[in-house]
C-alpha cells in the first residue's frame, strides 16, 4: 500500500471549498432606516505586551459555551437576517443559484478489489453518494455503497476521509458532524455491507493508513478534551495502530512526543509493510520524517526538521520517494535507500514549481505549476521524461493516481470558465479520452478568462485571473468580486464555480489574485508573504484593487473583496488599511485577532506562518496589521458582512464575534456592519448544499444591495 494518510479523499470525496463562495446580483435601491445593532457590553480587560497595554473589552465573547454569548448570537443574527430579508431580489438569487447548481456531478472512478467506486451527486443532494459497479462498461448496473445523507436530517454529517484495504475487502471512513474538525472513524465490510464494531473517536487532522494485509490501520488522535470541545487548545497528538476487531482502548501507541506537545504527527507503513514512518510538523510548514523497521526499536531520524518540508510519496523495495524543498525552493523529488541511506535526485528542481508527484502503473506523473496553471510530465521511476501530457485545456489538473499494476488512470481538468471534465488516460500510449463531460447548466462560450499581471507596492510582478462576459465594457461601472488568500503555501489555481457563473451573468467581473504567501512560485513566494513579510500580502491585494480600478474594470463604488480563513484575515487587514478602496467587504471565517489566535484549538500551528504575540519582535509587527486592533472610531468602513459558523473549531468564531462588535462601535456613516452566524456549521468543509446555497444567496444579495447593482432575471 502506498504511504498515504488519506487514500481516497481526493478521488472519491472530491469536493473543495468553493473559492470565496460567490457574488451575486441583487438590488432595487430601497430606502432603509438606520440599523439598530445589539448593545455589546464592554468589560475592563487588557493585556500587557512588552510594555504596550492592549484592551480587549469583548473577550467575554470568546466563551462559546455561555448563555450570554448565545444570546448575543441570537440578537446579531436577528438583525442580520431581518436586513437580508428586506432585499427584494434575495429570493430570486436563491432560485437562480439553485437552478445553476442542480446538475449531476461525479468523481473520477477508483478501482478497489473487484469494484469501481464513483462519488455522485444528482444535483442538490446535501452530500455526495458513493456508488459502485463491477465494470465501467456502458449499461453495467451500479449500486449505492455509502450515502452520508442518511446519517442526518439536514445533511450536516459529512464524509471526511475514506480508505480501502489493498484487496478492497474493508472500507474505513471518517465522519465529521456540523462542520467540526473532530471526526470519528468507522469500518465497513465491502462484501456484506456490514458495519463492523470498530469505532475510533477524538480524531482530528488524520485519515486512515492501512497495512498491506488489511488487518489494521494507523491513525492520529488527541486525548478527549477537558475544556470546551470546539475552542480548547489541542495538544499532544499521538499516532496509534488499530487492529480490526478490537476496541479503541486496546489500540497500540506507535508514537508520541510529549516534549513537543504542539507538534502534529501522522504514521503509516511502506507498501511492502517492511518499514514504518512518522511524518511530523511543527506547524503548517516545516516537517520531519522518522522511520524504523516495522515494530523494531525506536524511530530514527530520516530527514531532520524543521527548516524544510518533506513528504513521503511512495516506498517499495526499501526505497522511499520523498518530495522536498530542501535545497530547492521550487521542490524536487529524491529517492533514499532505507538500508544504505543512499540519496539520489530523481526529479531536479526547475524554474517552475513542482506542485506534486503522483504514481500509477510504475510511472511518475510530475505536476508543475506555471503562472498558477498546471502542466503534467509522465516519467519513469528514474525521472526520465516519457512525454508531456497533452491536456485538453490549460487550468487545474487532478488525478493521475492509482496502483503499480494499473494500465490506465483518470484525471480532471478545469478552468474558471470551462467547467471540469473527467478524462481517461492510457498510460502506455499517452492518449486521453473524454470519460465524463460536465453537465453544468451554464453556457460558458460567452465568457472569457484572461490572466493579467500588475506591480505591487515594491514592484513585484503579481498575476491575477479575471473572468467576465466577452462583450463587457471597461467603463468602471461593473460590479467586481476580488478574491484572495495569500498564505500557508496554498496556491489558487483555476476552477469553475456555478456561483461565480451566476455573478458573471449579471455583468460581474470575477477576479482571483495570486498573492505572495501562497505557493504559486515556490518557497520564495511563500516566504515573501509570511512572518515579518506579511504586509506584502496586503500590499499585493490593495495593488490588485487599484489596478482593476485604474484599468476601468470597476470602481471603488462597485468593488467587493472577499476571502475565507487566512483570506478572512486578508480582507480584515485590507479594509482597515484602505477603507476608501472598496464598497463591500466579506471576511469569511477569518483570523482577525492576531494577538490571541494561537490560544485556541490548533491555532498554535500557525505560529510558523504568522509569528506569536508572545515574542516581542513578532508582537511588534502583528499589532500593526491585526484587523481587530486596527479598527478606529469615526472611520467609514466598507459595508461589511462577516460570516462564521458556530461549530468552527479551526478558526474559532470568537474572532468574528469580537471583530463585529468592535466594527459596529467604530463604524461612521450608514454602511451596514453585520455578522451572519451559521448554526451547525464549521470552517466550510462538508457544508451541505442547501446551506451553501442559502449563504451564497445572502452574500450575493448583500453585495448587490451595497454596490447599487440591479438584478436582471435570467430566464
Amino acid at each position: 500500500m502506498k504511504f498515504r494518510q488519506i487514500a481516497l479523499i481526493a478521488a472519491i470525496i472530491g469536493t473543495c471549498f468553493v473559492v470565496g463562495y460567490g457574488i451575486g446580483y441583487v438590488i432595487g435601491m430601497c430606502m432603509r432606516t438606520e440599523i439598530e445593532y445589539p448593545q455589546t457590553a464592554k468589560e475592563e480587560v487588557s493585556d500587557n505586551y512588552f510594555g504596550t497595554i492592549v484592551a480587549d473589552p469583548y473577550r467575554w465573547l470568546e466563551d462559546d459555551t455561555s448563555e450570554r454569548t448565545a444570546e448575543w448570537v441570537r440578537q446579531q443574527n436577528k438583525v442580520t437576517f431581518d436586513y437580508l430579508a428586506d432585499i427584494d431580489c434575495r429570493d430570486k438569487i436563491r432560485d437562480r443559484l439553485t437552478a445553476l447548481l442542480d446538475y449531476p456531478t461525479q468523481s473520477a472512478p477508483v478501482k478497489s478489489g473487484d469494484w469501481y467506486y464513483i462519488s455522485r451527486n444528482s444535483g442538490l443532494q446535501n452530500q455526495s453518494v458513493i456508488y459502485r459497479r463491477h465494470s465501467l462498461d456502458e449499461g453495467c448496473e451500479e449500486e449505492v455503497f455509502f450515502d452520508p445523507n442518511t446519517l442526518s436530517e439536514n445533511g450536516t454529517v459529512a464524509l471526511h476521509s475514506a480508505s480501502f484495504t489493498k484487496d478492497g475487502s474493508l472500507f474505513a471512513y471518517s465522519l465529521a458532524s456540523a462542520g467540526s474538525d473532530w471526526v470519528e472513524i468507522f469500518v465497513k465490510d465491502t462484501k456484506t455491507g456490514e458495519l463492523l464494531p470498530d469505532h475510533i473517536k477524538w480524531v482530528k487532522f488524520s485519515g486512515v493508513s492501512w497495512t498491506k494485509d488489511g488487518k489494521g490501520f494507523y491513525y492520529s488522535a488527541y486525548d478527549e478534551p477537558s475544556g470546551a470541545m470546539y475552542s480548547a487548545q489541542n495538544t499532544n497528538q499521538k499516532v496509534y495502530f488499530h487492529r480490526i476487531g478490537t476496541q479503541q482502548k486496546d489500540d497500540k501507541l506507535i508514537f508520541a512526543d510529549p516534549a513537543n506537545p504542539l507538534h502534529y504527527h501522522s504514521g503509516g507503513a511502506s507498501e511492502d509493510d517492511r518499514w514504518e514512518f512518522i511524518q511530523s510538523s511543527a506547524g503548517t510548514s516545516g516537517s520531519q520524517i522518522l522511520y524504523r523497521k516495522k515494530g523494531v526499536g525506536r524511530f530514527k531520524v530520516l530527514f531532520k526538521g524543521w527548516d524544510y518540508d518533506y513528504s513521503i510519496l511512495d516506498c517499495y523495495d526499501d526505497v522511499a520517494l520523498v518530495m522536498t524543498n530542501e535545497g530547492a525552493p521550487n521542490y524536487r523529488l529524491l529517492s533514499i535507500n532505507l538500508r544504505t541511506k543512499e540519496i539520489k535526485e530523481v526529479i531536479a528542481e526547475s524554474e517552475s514549481l513542482l506542485e506534486g508527484v503522483s504514481t500509477v502503473g510504475d510511472y511518475l506523473f510530475a505536476h508543475y505549476l506555471v503562472d498558477a496553471q498546471n502542466q503534467v510530465l509522465q516519467m519513469d521511476r528514474n525521472g526520465r521524461i516519457i512525454r508531456a501530457v497533452v491536456l485538453p485545456i490549460i487550468g487545474s489538473v487532478g488525478g493521475f493516481d492509482g496502483e503499480r499494476e494499473d494500465k490506465d488512470c483518470y484525471y480532471t481538468v478545469t478552468n474558471y470558465t470551462p467547467p471540469g471534465n473527467i478524462y481517461h488516460y492510457d498510460i502506455e500510449s499517452g492518449k486521453s479520452t473524454l470519460y465524463a463531460p460536465s453537465q453544468v447548466k451554464f453556457d460558458t462560450s460567452n465568457y472569457v478568462t484572461e490572466q493579467i499581471f500588475f506591480e505591487s507596492k515594491d514592484k513585484t510582478r503579481i498575476p491575477m485571473f479575471v473572468s467576465h462576459k466577452k462583450d463587457i465594457k471597461l467603463n468602471g461601472k461593473n460590479p467586481c468580486y476580488l478574491y484572495g488568500y495569500g498564505g500557508f503555501q496554498i496556491s489558487l489555481t483555476p476552477s469553475f464555480s456555478s456561483a461565480m457563473a451566476a455573478f458573471m451573468e449579471q455583468g460581474g467581473i470575477y477576479c482571483v489574485v495570486n498573492l505572495r504567501g501562497g505557493n504559486e512560485y515556490g518557497e520564495a513566494w511563500h516566504k515573501g508573504g509570511m512572518l515579518e513579510n506579511k504586509q506584502n500580502v496586503f500590499d499585493d491585494f490593495i495593488a490588485a484593487a487599484e489596478h482593476l480600478i485604474a484599468k476601468g474594470y470597476t470602481s471603488s463604488k462597485k468593488l467587493a473583496i472577499a476571502g475565507g480563513s487566512n483570506g478572512g484575515l486578508l480582507v480584515g487587514a485590507c479594509m482597515t488599511q484602505r477603507p476608501d478602496l472598496y464598497a463591500v467587504a466579506i471576511p469569511q471565517v477569518g483570523v482577525l485577532d492576531m494577538l490571541r489566535y494561537h490560544r485556541f484549538t490548533i491555532g498554535h500551528g500557525w505560529v510558523v506562518e504568522y509569528g506569536s504575540s508572545d515574542v516581542e519582535e513578532q508582537f511588534n509587527y502583528l499589532i500593526k496589521y491585526s484587523p481587530l486592533h486596527n479598527l478606529r472610531e469615526g472611520v467609514e468602513y466598507p459595508a461589511t458582512l462577516i460570516t462564521t459558523g458556530d461549530h468552527d473549531d479551526r478558526v474559532v468564531p470568537a474572532h468574528s464575534f469580537k471583530f463585529a462588535a468592535t466594527l459596529q462601535a467604530a463604524q461612521a456613516g450608514e454602511r451596514p456592519t453585520l455578522i451572519r452566524i451559521e448554526t451547525d456549521a464549521g470552517h466550510g468543509a462538508g457544508k451541505p448544499t442547501q446551506k451553501r446555497i442559502e449563504e451564497m444567496s445572502d452574500i450575493f444579495a448583500f453585495i448587490f444591495e451595497n454596490t447599487d447593482t440591479k438584478y436582471r432575471k435570467i430566464e
